[in-house]
């Protein structure tokens, strides 16, 4: 995944957890992951464990081409 794609990936993220009238420590607390790691991932961190990545997208209900589930 290059750069870009990386912070496409954080920006999808973060316009879902707005549009949901979620915190980013809400979001942690659901998916079950950290204040930190919600922010690496919305802010393209190429760290971020992919696992928890799709932990955070399954909690947001969006699937794996990055569309929301109806």
């Amino acid at each position: 995944m290059m750069v870009h794609d990386v912070l496409e990936f954080g920006a999808v993220i973060r316009k879902e957890r707005k549009q949901q009238h979620l915190t980013q420590t809400e979001l942690a607390d659901l998916s079950g992951t950290s204040l930190s790691f919600i922010s690496g991932l919305e802010n393209g961190k190429c760290s971020a464990e992919i696992g928890k990545a799709f932990r955070v997208m399954q909690t947001l209900g969006i699937d794996m081409l990055c569309r929301k589930r109806v």
